[in-house]
């Protein structure tokens, strides 16, 4: 029992810190976040005569719920290798909320001193004195949101900022000393042709950021776009044009020297996310705040998805989970599969054996045989991944690793 305890100390551990808050909501978001127009609360129990704008008193709710974490054995000796602040908009965060956040974490858990600490950030919300604190707090990458260089792209995604915001915001962050960011970009967006899109590219490169991620569009329901699509209102590229901004995002991105380590990832050798790697890799993490997610130890649980409830949680209790389960050894090893094909180096069999204690064939044989007769799957070297084609159809490939 002793060495168990031992053992689990040892383990890495990641954090997420979640900061639901943005200037207003864009018309294809479906995350957990809202505008500060509608982020306005008073007479919580916290502060029953005082009305304050929500993200300080969000932030009151989230130093007690780390320092409650960092005091709890379970999760106070464990190495932290990454910290990863997303949104929402974590940069609408002040530098006295940035400062105050990342003192409880040091506080409460043992982060490594080489550990990646990323901060999400959108243009319209950083300073050169934001950049700063963050930078003397410990945040060492930052991952700006543009999606796209064209003004009339942003403007229809209701993006808050133009790309000579996107500009500064990127020049400020390199004067403030940041040496890894990540630019996000978006594809198959209204009205985006292939021209436009490789400007984009074409822009963003040349700024020579460290890691570049590339989304499609997906229209999810319940958001602005959905209701735009229904009446006929959003001017999208067919597939064929979709797909040609795939390949030309994996072969432009290439000859510009960002290597493709993830379906919509790339990165300059050794500037892989760290942290997202250990989600796909099933490393555990701890999700702290509105809705955050948690894997632990097989067993996953996410923080209450209402603000109001989560703000009113109780000290010291676990009242804050809205739901919990314990994995099963099926679901473990599905999650070890689609996840780890995500990556382009795919899934080790010699780690699935030693993480499940049987050989992947026998468990996945059929599928695999099916994948790789037709050229989706390759079996190497003791490694399954991808093909091209096999990215290009991942989630058909991922459907037949469900058991």
């Amino acid at each position: 029992m002793r060495s168990d305890i031992k053992s689990a100390r040892r383990r890495e551990l990641e954090l997420y810190i979640h900061i639901p808050f943005c200037v207003k909501k864009c018309n294809y978001c479906d995350f957990l976040s809202f505008g500060m127009e509608d982020a306005r609360l008073s007479g919580t129990p916290c502060h029953p005569t005082r009305q304050l704008p929500v993200p300080e008193i969000y932030v009151d709710r989230l130093c007690r719920e780390i320092r409650w974490y960092g005091q709890k054995e379970e999760f106070c000796h464990r190495p932290v290798v990454s910290v990863f602040f997303g949104g929402g908009t974590p940069s609408l965060l002040s530098e006295t909320q940035i400062f105050r956040v990342m003192a409880e974490l040091r506080a409460g858990f043992l982060i490594q001193r080489d550990a990646e600490i990323t901060m999400e950030a959108n243009p319209g919300t950083l300073t050169p004195g934001k950049l700063k604190q963050m930078r003397f707090c410990g945040v060492n990458r930052l991952s700006l949101g543009l999606q796209s260089t064209a003004d009339k792209e942003l403007k229809v995604l209701g993006r808050i900022h133009s790309y000579g915001a996107f500009l500064q915001s990127f020049k400020w962050a390199r004067e403030a000393g940041f040496k890894n960011i990540n630019v996000d970009l978006m594809t198959a967006l209204p009205e985006q042709t292939m021209p436009s899109y490789q400007k984009s590219l074409e822009q963003v490169t040349a700024l020579g950021p460290e890691h570049i991620s590339a989304y499609s569009l997906i229209i999810e329901p319940g958001t602005p776009f959905e209701a735009m699509e229904t009446q006929g209102k959003l001017a999208l590229p067919d597939e064929d044009e979709e797909r040609e901004m795939y390949h030309l995002t994996r072969k432009f991105l290439s000859e510009m020297g960002y290597e493709r380590y993830e379906i919509s990832n790339y990165a300059r050798q050794g500037y892989e996310c760290r942290h997202n790697i250990g989600y796909w890799r099933g490393r555990d993490y701890l999700g702290l705040g509105l809705g955050a997610s948690s894997l632990i130890n097989g067993r996953r649980f996410s923080n209450k998805t209402e603000i109001g409830a989560y703000m009113a949680m109780a000290t010291g209790t676990e009242d804050w989970y809205e739901a919990a389960e314990t994995l099963t050894s099926s679901a473990k090893m599905e999650e070890f599969m689609f996840l780890g094909l995500r990556m382009v180096r795919g899934v080790s069999e010699k780690d699935f054996y030693r993480k499940f204690g049987v050989k992947i064939m026998s468990v996945y044989g059929e599928a695999v045989r099916k994948n790789e007769a037709e050229g989706l799957l390759l079996r190497k070297n003791g490694r399954l991944r991808l093909t091209e084609l096999g990215m290009d159809l991942a989630n058909r490939v991922m459907a037949d690793f469900i058991l």
